[in-house]
């Protein structure tokens, strides 16, 4: 059976510290690649670290997220990854974004979609959303991107990667703790897994950020629901996978 070995960083990102970021990032590559990883994914905004706020209206910060996601991807000559970062246009509008690096270059940019502004969130206040899907292939499999939110909307994103039949979702997050929060996650991932028939890559941000706690737990969900793996809670951690190609995306093609 066709499969992708993927490992998920789940790292404390620093606010605004994007050399030590870079720095991190590029150490989970290289040890994902020593485990014979294909892919690395990493959280939401990693390389700002989330939420940059305000940092986000100076666009030295912004310019220097985009050095910085240079650096990094000098880094996928051995092994492919996706970061989250922050995207600006020729106008200077932001996005909240993902790209996938591979051999030492950006391939592709992926915009989020749905952006939260309720509760603890507040990203319409610095993002534009973006528009378009993107889908990825590695090793003979089509990854699809999403970021944190796109995939808790029953009309996000999703919906339109149910007609390209992705093999696997890649969702970058950075999802606050609370009380509960766990088994709410890991019901909506299920509730998407069977509605795409893909299965779910989760990668979630660890760690403090004023109010906010990043408690991690990233897991990986095949397309019938269930859980395949497990990060810890509260701790960083390199999470190494094989994911075959689900029998439902192979059906569909």
């Amino acid at each position: 059976m066709p499969s992708l070995r993927i490992a998920l960083g789940q790292i404390n990102a620093i606010v605004g510290d994007l050399t030590g970021n870079v720095r991190k990032m590029s150490a989970f590559a290289r040890e994902a690649g020593a485990q014979g990883a294909r892919l690395i994914v990493f959280p939401e905004l990693a390389l700002a670290g989330y939420p940059p706020e305000d940092l986000l209206f100076k666009p030295s910060f912004v310019q220097a997220n985009a050095k910085a996601l240079r650096r990094l991807a000098q880094d996928s000559r051995g092994i492919a990854l996706v970061a989250g970062f922050v995207d600006a246009d020729p106008k200077g509008n932001l996005f909240n974004a993902a790209a996938f690096c591979r051999n030492g270059a950006v391939e592709t940019i992926y915009r989020k979609m749905m952006l939260p502004n309720y509760g603890v969130f507040d990203e319409k206040r610095y993002f534009l959303p973006g528009r378009q899907t993107r889908m990825i292939r590695l090793n003979g499999m089509r990854l699809a991107l999403t970021i944190c939110e796109d995939i808790w909307q029953d009309e996000g994103p999703l919906t339109r990667y149910a007609e390209l039949a992705p093999d696997v979702i890649l969702n970058l997050s950075a999802s606050p703790y609370h009380a509960g929060k766990l088994s709410v996650r890991e019901r909506m991932l299920f509730k998407r897994a069977r509605q795409v028939g893909a299965a779910m890559v989760y990668v979630n941000l660890v760690g403090g950020q004023d109010e906010l706690v990043f408690d991690g737990a990233s897991m990986v969900v095949d397309e019938q629901g269930k859980i395949r793996a497990r990060g810890r809670q509260f701790d960083e951690q390199l999470l190494v996978v094989d994911m075959p190609v689900p029998r439902g995306a192979r059906g569909r093609r």
